[in-house]
């Protein structure tokens, strides 16, 4: 493992997606993905990386081995996370002390109880023990040539409880030599304003460096975050994408985006910001969640705007309607196109696809009126770029664009002797001026009728070989009429450098889907050169 030398220690990004963030209902990272993950926040700039605690699980102990030999980190430092000694023991004596100095993590995190109740119920000693338990455990450290930052859990609790104690657990810290104390907002029950009138309390009276670990239980973690910074606090500790117990911990991203951004505090290296998006997105991935689509600054929707009154504004100006320029944190906006539209909104998505329609006023209006129609009957295309596309290009062209002209479609599904379920489908088209008919079979309807449309059409256009559906949604719009009702399909495809999604609205998901199917062929068999022959 590289040695680090930070420039500038003013002021720390603590990640600790590894250990607490690992801790959300759904995460169960292998060493491997926690290797991955501590090279993308190295990569973000993150200072501190908190690895885990060793010698408490195997998989832990495992990941500070493989660190030391396989991690090169450029910007942060990996800590190793711990507990003080034990009550009535001597720290250089303690087995998990003495792991945690084997770990060869070069910064420790120490959790402390700062909650008169939690010392006397939970670890079950004296006050003054507790105390004695800290100083004991950091002067130690630090006899070892550890860097000490000390986690005062549950320290708001504590200090609503008992001021006189809470505030006496971080001075004995600071005075042990802890370079960090951190006040912990373990149940995350704090509020913005407390936060701020009791770290500025705890600085006053003690003078250690502060930091915060705020959990998100009442939705205020970042701004709790931001709140500890104003107020003195210097460490702040994250996780990514708001990953941990219950429902998450402060969220790095936007912690992040609002102290370089907001408050123009230079905490990653030059440029790491606008990786941002990538990072956070390749996170989500890496711990198999879905990206939140609504996440600040990162999310797929952040810069994404609907309203025709938005759109007319971003048209004169985009910061009009935008907080930030979204290529600052590596996103991009985009425009909805929906039953809100206006012109704006239609020449402005149709700048971003391509299409100048600024000039042609009658074309827009036709497209707007279009869309409208369209919307009233189900259809939606804020998921459907690609479905919008060919709907402008009709527009455009006066016609719409087809590779093959349908014959007939039909599909099959019959129970076997054995309760097995078969799915088949026929084609009939023309394309290129020769009758085609193809039949396949799924494992469903749908499933069966893309094979068959797949069969009919690849001797002719060979790029349909690389088109791959990845995702497929299916939507009833008119719940009263039960299984009669309206059906609207979303489906994702990918030719394997890029995905689009279209959508189709029909009176059965079979039909739906067969529209959706389409416009996907369409749009791909154009993306990859083709002109159209019908």
């Amino acid at each position: 493992m590289t040695e680090v030398t930070r420039t500038d220690d003013s002021f720390h990004v603590f990640d600790t997606t590894l250990r607490d963030g690992a801790q959300r209902e759904g995460i169960n990272l292998t060493v491997a993905d926690k290797l991955a993950i501590a090279r993308y926040l190295d990569e973000f700039g993150v200072g501190f990386i908190e690895g885990g605690w060793p010698g408490a699980n195997p998989r832990d102990t495992e990941f500070f081995a493989r660190a030391a030999a396989e991690l090169e980190l450029e910007h942060a430092q990996l800590v190793a996370f711990g507990a003080t000694r034990r009550a009535g023991g001597k720290a250089a004596e303690d087995p998990q002390l003495a792991a945690l100095v084997t770990s060869g993590a070069p910064v420790i995190t120490l959790v402390a109880k700062a909650h008169d109740r939690h010392v006397e119920l939970a670890l079950r000693t004296t006050l003054d023990e507790n105390l004695e338990m800290v100083r004991d455990s950091v002067e130690f450290l630090r006899s070892q040539d550890r860097r000490v930052f000390i986690d005062c859990e549950h320290f708001f609790d504590g200090y609503k409880a008992n001021p006189e104690y809470a505030v006496s657990v971080v001075r004995t810290a600071h005075e042990a030599g802890a370079d960090v104390v951190v006040l912990c907002d373990t149940n995350g029950g704090m509020l913005p304003g407390g936060v701020r009138e009791i770290v500025a309390d705890v600085l006053a009276r003690t003078g250690a460096r502060l930091g915060i670990h705020a959990q998100d239980d009442t939705g205020c973690a970042v701004a709790n975050t931001l709140a500890a910074v104003d107020a003195g606090a210097t460490h702040v500790q994250c996780t990514a994408n708001g990953y941990g117990e219950r429902v998450g911990n402060a969220n790095l991203f936007p912690v992040v985006g609002a102290l370089e951004i907001k408050y123009d505090r230079r905490v990653l290296p030059a440029g790491r910001l606008a990786e941002m998006t990538r990072i956070s997105h390749a996170i989500a991935e890496l711990v198999n969640l879905t990206p939140s689509t609504h996440q600040p600054y990162v999310g797929y929707s952040a810069f994404a705007h609907k309203a025709g009154l938005h759109a007319s504004a971003i048209k004169v100006d985009p910061d009009l309607y935008q907080h930030i320029d979204p290529e600052r944190v590596g996103n991009t906006m985009r425009m909805l196109v929906s039953d809100m539209a206006g012109r704006a909104s239609v020449e402005l998505k149709g700048k971003e696809l391509g299409y100048d329609l600024s000039s042609d006023r009658d074309l827009a209006g036709r497209v707007v009126a279009k869309v409208k129609e369209q919307e009233n009957l189900g259809y939606t295309y804020e998921s459907a770029d690609a479905s919008f596309e060919l709907l402008l290009r009709d527009e455009v062209r006066g016609s719409r664009d087809r590779f093959y002209t349908l014959e007939s479609w039909r599909t099959i599904s019959e129970q076997g002797p054995n309760g097995f379920t078969g799915n088949e489908a026929t084609v009939k088209l023309w394309a290129k001026g020769e009758r085609r008919i193809a039949t396949g079979e799924g494992n469903g309807p749908v499933n069966a009728l893309d094979q068959a449309l797949r069969t009919a059409l690849e001797g002719i256009y060979p790029p349909l070989a690389t088109f791959e559906l990845v995702d497929y949604k299916v939507r009833i719009l008119e719940g009263q009429h039960g299984t009669g009702s309206k059906t609207r399909v979303l489906i994702e495809s990918t030719d394997g450098a890029a995905t689009w999604s279209t959508v189709g609205v029909a009176d059965n998901v079979v039909a739906a889907s067969w529209l959706a199917l389409e416009d996907a062929y369409t749009y791909g068999l154009i993306r990859a050169g083709l002109e159209p022959t019908e």
